[in-house]
């Protein structure tokens, strides 16, 4: 699992397929990323957790291509 303190603020959350899903938030607790509301699509926070990150660089690389993560995410606000 990635760890936690890797990951920043209004970094760049890519799918599997390269597909950008959202912005960092915030960390939800120690467990799951929340992405911005203002670049959802649908005006709502998204939460991911961490067990779908696959690496970190400059951007987020989740393990999910783009479908399967909105499919998955839990959804708030």
């Amino acid at each position: 699992m990635i760890s936690a303190d890797q990951i920043r603020e209004h970094m760049e959350v890519r799918a599997a397929d390269g597909t950008h899903v959202g912005t960092v938030d915030h960390l939800d607790g120690t467990t799951r990323i929340k992405l911005t509301k203002t670049d959802s699509g649908d005006g709502k926070h998204h939460l991911i957790p961490l067990d779908w990150v696959d690496h970190v660089d400059a951007h987020v690389h989740l393990s999910k291509n783009a479908r399967d993560v909105r499919s998955q995410w839990a959804t708030i606000n």
